[in-house]
């Protein structure tokens, strides 16, 4: 048979397979993208045009002689698209879901359904298994694992009363006992169709079984799964660095990511066991691998990240559960706007776990705001946050000028080795403490004003800016408890 749109007809009519003419043309379209892609992909060993058309288009077809498609209807396994493809051609009203987890052919996958104009049809780019978000109507493979092991990866997928159906060669039955022997209460052999595709010496079996309501087995492997069936809110499994959800939560790595989207991630089972209890109206998502255990709360978005991904994510590699929240915009802060009493903190430090050290000593010594000058961290860094915890959500946080432009008509008192000593005199009712940026210190404006130090033994250059931070602000709640 000579290739081409007619001869691609002929052969299907022959066959006994009967399309309308734009049918036809879909399944010639989708011929011809699959011989364009498969050098690259290499999706099928048959390049003979009429063998294509007899073992791939009239193979997939000949089920509609015998079944009727359940919907949704999963093609597991679906490789370049078959039989989900042309089953999808011919019944255009089935919720078709094209599963295929290697991800050049799930992308090859994607360009057909836009390309033939699909309406109803998802690509699942991922294996399926019992952690399958949702359940369908029917899966139909071809010839991708024995019967029993299909059943194994695919029991908690289906409806009860659902479809399971297997596309198979002559030589299944020792599958089907052994089927009957381990998966009789939940699946329910209801038809078993031996058949011929015209034509040929090709045999084929089409056999059919029925989800019954008995629950699958239950195995250790299978706890996560059904830990995210049992998961009354929303399930995002995310499997692919091209993922947007995972773009978006990776973007939240960087303060830039977090500003641009108004959420932080935060690790450390300490850190969000705290956080989750105290500040819950702040949570909006819980991020875990595979295996991790559900949210506590239904209302959060679980994110279920295969491990590679979310080894990204746990970029402290706390190997525990991340809390996603939202980081609100922080308001800025004016000198002419009335202080609080006490100590105003100005922080200009540029390493995200300074930045986050600091947050916390402000709230243990009962610092009133901190004001985040113009050259520091974003607090919701994922290191910042680390370093802070919950207080990131107990101190009042501002964003202030560069700490070169920092000017106040409020005492405004610095850091420096060069100054007094730190308990020389009380310090002011209402003050500015002002620490200076990590290597460059202050700038000569704040060198020319009222300066404080911290007395260090002979020999050691400096404290960490973090610490010295925390000695001062303890140095101040002691002086204003006293």
């Amino acid at each position: 048979m000579r290739p081409g749109r007619g001869g691609l007809e002929a052969l299907l009519r022959d066959c006994g397979v009967e399309l309308a003419s734009d049918q036809y043309d879909a399944l010639w379209t989708y011929h011809q993208m699959l011989r364009a892609a498969n050098p690259a992909l290499n999706m099928t060993r048959i390049h003979n045009f009429e063998n294509m058309v007899l073992k791939h288009y009239v193979d997939s077809l000949l089920v509609l002689q015998f079944v009727d498609l359940p919907s949704p209807l999963i093609d597991m396994g679906s490789g370049p698209g078959l039989p989900g493809v042309p089953l999808k051609i011919a019944r255009p009203e089935v919720h078709m879901i094209l599963c295929e987890p290697r991800s050049a052919r799930a992308e090859f996958l994607g360009q057909v359904c836009e390309r033939l104009g699909f309406e109803g049809t998802e690509v699942y780019a991922h294996k399926l298994g019992p952690d399958y978000p949702g359940k369908v109507r029917g899966i139909i493979t071809r010839a991708v694992a024995s019967i029993p092991e299909t059943f194994e990866r695919v029991a908690a997928c289906i409806e009860p009363g659902g479809r399971m159906i297997f596309m198979k060669g002559p030589g299944c039955d020792p599958e089907i006992e052994e089927a009957d022997r381990d998966w009789k209460a939940q699946f329910r052999l209801e038809a078993d169709h031996a058949y011929s595709i015209p034509g040929t010496t090709h045999d084929r079996r089409l056999v059919v079984y029925e989800r019954t309501d008995a629950d699958p087995p239950l195995s250790s492997r299978d706890a996560p799964a059904r830990a995210a069936r049992a998961f009354e809110g929303v399930v995002r499994e995310i499997t692919s660095e091209s993922n947007a959800t995972f773009r978006q939560l990776s973007d939240l790595l960087t303060g830039r990511g977090v500003r641009k989207h108004g959420q932080a991630i935060l690790s450390g089972p300490r850190i969000t066991a705290e956080v989750a209890e105290r500040f819950p109206d702040r949570v909006v998502g819980w991020i875990t691998d595979s295996e991790g255990p559900p949210p506590a709360d239904a209302s959060w978005t679980w994110h279920r990240l295969s491990t590679p991904l979310f080894k990204t994510l746990d970029a402290a590699g706390t190997h525990a559960p991340l809390l996603l929240v939202v980081a609100r915009a922080i308001p800025s802060w004016s000198d002419a706007d009335p202080w609080p009493e006490g100590c105003t903190l100005f922080v200009p430090f540029q390493d995200p776990e300074n930045v986050g050290a600091v947050i916390r000593s402000a709230a243990a010594f009962g610092v009133p705001r901190v004001v985040l000058l113009q050259e520091a961290a974003h607090p919701f860094h994922p290191r910042a946050s680390r370093a802070a915890g919950p207080a990131l959500f107990q101190t009042e946080l501002m964003t202030g000028p560069s700490i070169r432009e920092l000017h106040s008509s409020t005492p405004l008192i610095a850091l420096d080795a060069a100054g007094e000593d730190l308990d020389a005199e009380p310090f002011p009712a209402t003050f500015g403490l002002v620490v200076g940026v990590e290597g460059p210190g202050l700038p000569e404006h704040l060198r020319r004003g009222p300066r404080r130090r911290i007395p260090i033994a002979e020999g050691v250059e400096s404290l960490n800016a973090a610490t010295a931070t925390a000695v001062a602000l303890y140095a101040w709640s002691r002086r204003a408890r006293g």
